[in-house]
């Protein structure tokens, strides 16, 4: 490939692009919709514009308290020494695209010194336009950017490769791993290394969950032996370790006032689909103890649903019954489904979902295992055949100021016609 070429070519096509015009060749999609992106919140593509940098104390601190630590001698083993040899650098930022850890070749880390990707740096899309840390954090999926197809001028002599990391324990994404490196050493087979390094990191997490779960179980095994009734012992993620007298989940969605025991009242608290509940702490999670029999936690009348889909990396479902009220966190793929299904109050079947989603009606078995994981933590707010809200839940749906901002890591077919038709 011959780089020069290349990025010569790209240059005359962001500049086309810039003035409106439309280019002889297209950019790739995912760089043409960041750059879209960028032109609406205004980014300016001449003059980069950055945040201050944190100080030491502070990279420190957001090191020792971030998951990122958990994984990181995987991506140093797996990408340092490549990276080296290459004439690259790996770059491990966290959800918010601030430079954590850098490392590999000298001389490149010198050369990124004078762009600014330094340890500290806020390298979010909004911050430094289309690159390798922030433009994966928004498509949530692998991403190369070569040359001029960084927004911003100034990054042109540069090509960066990232994929995000996902915490597979409550689907929080947590970062970006980042090879760069000068334009001339860019090689399209960075693009798979560093996606695979990122599944890498997510399974050595599920490893770790499980290990955890083990330990959690080992605990709560006894307890449970000696409890008449239902319980269930689940980790701070709601992750069940063990069960008695109830039909076991893999999940359960919890309040955010199990965090303090202080707020509960009497140790007793509120817990979606399961009703009011005992709560004891256990080493590493909860022992919940339900009030009433199986099933007693349907909604009330007067049940709010708020489906908060306005941020382009941060979506959540709310529910508000009377005084109670807890929220959870979606991962991408349950944000699209609720997303879809609010726009079909009536109800959806599998195969509309499918269709919605995949542009294939027959993908049914994998819309039905979405909606069971759903379901695990809205319960009876979630009707099957069809697949809707309950009727009587009373639905707000939070959307972006420009409809082009919504869900901007989907590629369903659904959300893409959301995303371009014209604003109300």
């Amino acid at each position: 490939m011959d780089c020069s070429l290349a990025a010569r070519l790209l240059k005359g096509v962001r500049a086309a692009t810039l003035s409106g015009q439309r280019p002889q060749i297209l950019p790739r999609a995912v760089i043409g919709e960041s750059w879209n992106r960028m032109l609406r919140s205004g980014v300016d593509p001449d003059r980069d514009v950055r945040s201050d940098l944190l100080s030491m104390e502070e990279v420190e601190e957001r090191r020792q308290s971030s998951v990122l630590m958990e994984v990181l001698p995987v991506l140093r083993e797996a990408l340092v020494t490549v990276a080296d040899a290459a004439q690259h650098i790996m770059v491990v930022s966290d959800a918010e695209g601030r430079v954590l850890w850098r490392e590999g070749n000298a001389a490149v880390l010198h050369k990124a010194d004078r762009l600014g990707f330094e340890l500290g740096a806020d390298w979010a899309e909004e911050t430094v336009g289309t690159n390798g840390v922030g433009t994966p954090l928004v498509t949530r999926r692998p991403v190369q950017v070569f040359s001029a197809e960084h927004f911003v001028g100034s990054l042109h002599t540069w090509t960066c490769t990232g994929a995000p990391i996902t915490d597979p324990r409550d689907g929080q994404l947590i970062g970006v791993v980042d090879v760069s490196g000068p334009l001339e050493t860019m090689h399209p087979a960075t693009l798979s290394l560093v996606g695979t390094v990122a599944q890498l990191a997510e399974a050595r997490l599920r490893e770790r969950h499980a290990a955890a779960l083990d330990r959690l179980r080992a605990v709560a095994a006894p307890v449970l032996a000696r409890i008449g009734g239902r319980a269930v012992a689940v980790d701070v993620q709601g992750w069940t370790a063990a069960v008695t007298g109830m039909q076991p989940v893999d999940r359960i969605a919890l309040p955010k006032s199990l965090s303090e025991l202080s707020e509960l009242s009497d140790g007793r608290a509120w817990v979606p689909t399961l009703g009011m509940c005992a709560v004891a702490p256990l080493p590493g999670g909860w022992l919940l103890r339900p009030d009433g029999p199986d099933g007693a936690a349907e909604p009330l009348g007067g049940t709010r649903v708020v489906l908060d889909v306005s941020r382009p990396r941060r979506w959540s479902v709310t529910v508000t019954d009377g005084t109670r009220s807890w929220t959870h966190q979606l991962s991408p793929r349950h944000a699209e489904l609720l997303y879809l299904l609010a726009l079909h109050r009536g109800g959806r079947s599998a195969s509309g979902l499918a269709e919605d989603m995949f542009g294939d009606p027959t993908r049914t078995v994998t819309v039905r295992a979405e909606m069971s994981r759903v379901r695990r933590y809205l319960g009876s707010l979630l009707g099957h055949r069809p697949y809707r809200f309950h009727e009587e839940a009373e639905l707000e749906v939070v959307l972006p100021q420009s409809p082009a901002d919504l869900l901007p890591h989907s590629v369903a077919p659904g959300v893409l016609r959301s995303r371009s038709a014209p604003p109300h």
